[in-house]
């Protein structure tokens, strides 16, 4: 069966070839998966395969390893078979790749192979294979990029979250998705597979509550889990979660560094005026969500309570690394301040 015929997205005008989101990956001559998120750049790999094994039941997939490569294989694979199935080749380590498949790669850029999909991964952790990267970029091939950088801050994992519930058209409460993103704050492949689990074991909207009930042990103890309840005036609730997030094995240092964190959104927001999220977002280069967050946490603070909390997070920062000889009192003592929104020695 011959495959069918392929039209490459169209080109951006910042870009000699089209770059392609992960989330919505399709094949072209040549496929260039880069950058160091591997959660994204497997999503798109599989794609690629899934988009060709539905236009081909056929395909034929083929794995090589660029830096154990033996001269010929990329020929060897890409070429037509006898029946002309379609031939998909997944190359993995291209930034560790050895000379012979340098060589090939440029070379068969010259002469891309019909019915032939080359998926070439580049982590971007090593300058090795720059020269393929750059000719791919400049247009030779016929390919497109796939980009898949770091997903590092709060922000961008909110956003990723998010788009997991968007791509499978499913609604999830606000605070259930900073809770989940909260509770999987360091591992990206935890996030995406919880987000995947919900996905596919609730009906309907994905609330607070199935949240809890799903990751509830681990949301418990998360530093944003604690503040947000401070903030909130909660007190008794407050340390009940700070005494579980340390009992969980939480490190007092960064918990300081969370709460001391959001503390800060919210004083830069109170600062911003009048204007609209977005405005405000865009001058304080923040998300509309997280200024929309900072104004609801706001509420019953005034600039004096909030100059208070400020300065008892830089007291317990200093304590926690070493100032004082009991970080747990210190974090209790910012955590009573915080939900009390008074000085700790006023406190009865």
């Amino acid at each position: 069966m011959a495959p069918t015929a392929r039209r490459a997205p169209a080109k951006k005008a910042s870009s000699v070839i089209p770059q392609v989101s992960w989330r919505a990956p399709q094949p072209a001559p040549v496929v260039l998966v880069s950058g160091p998120e591997e959660v994204c750049a497997e999503r798109a790999i599989a794609g690629v395969r899934t988009y060709l094994k539905a236009e081909d039941p056929s395909l034929e997939v083929s794995d090589v390893r660029a830096d154990d490569y033996a001269a010929g294989t990329l020929l060897a694979l890409t070429s037509p078979s006898l029946f002309g199935e379609p031939r998909l080749i997944r190359v993995s380590g291209v930034e560790k790749c050895s000379d012979a498949f340098l060589a090939e790669a440029i070379a068969y850029l010259d002469n891309p192979q019909e019915g032939a999909t080359l998926v070439l991964r580049h982590t971007g952790a090593s300058v090795r294979g720059k020269k393929l990267l750059d000719a791919i970029r400049a247009g030779s091939g016929g390919g497109i990029e796939i980009a898949c950088p770091a997903v590092k801050r709060d922000s961008d994992r909110f956003d990723f979250a998010a788009g997991e519930f968007k791509a499978a058209r499913r609604r999830i409460a606000p605070g259930a998705l900073r809770a989940l993103v909260s509770a999987f704050a360091d591992d990206l492949t935890e996030l995406a597979a919880a987000c995947q689990q919900l996905i596919s074991d609730v009906s309907g909207e994905i609330t607070d509550e199935v949240v809890a009930r799903y990751y509830g042990g681990r949301v418990e103890t998360t530093a944003f889990t604690v503040a947000d309840t401070a903030i909130a005036g909660k007190h008794a609730e407050a340390l009940v979660s700070l005494r579980q997030a340390l009992a969980s094995g939480s490190d007092p240092v960064p918990m300081v560094a969370a709460i001391a964190m959001k503390l800060r959104t919210m004083a830069r927001v109170a600062g911003a005026g009048r204007e609209s999220n977005q405005a405000i977002a865009n001058r304080l280069g923040m998300k509309d969500w997280q200024v929309d967050r900072a104004r609801r946490d706001l509420a019953g603070w005034n600039q004096t309570t909030l100059a208070i909390a400020i300065q008892a997070a830089a007291r317990a920062d200093a304590e926690v690394k070493g100032a004082s000889r009991d970080p747990v009192f210190a974090l209790e003592r910012l955590i009573t301040v915080i939900a009390t929104r008074a000085p700790y020695a006023s406190q009865g």
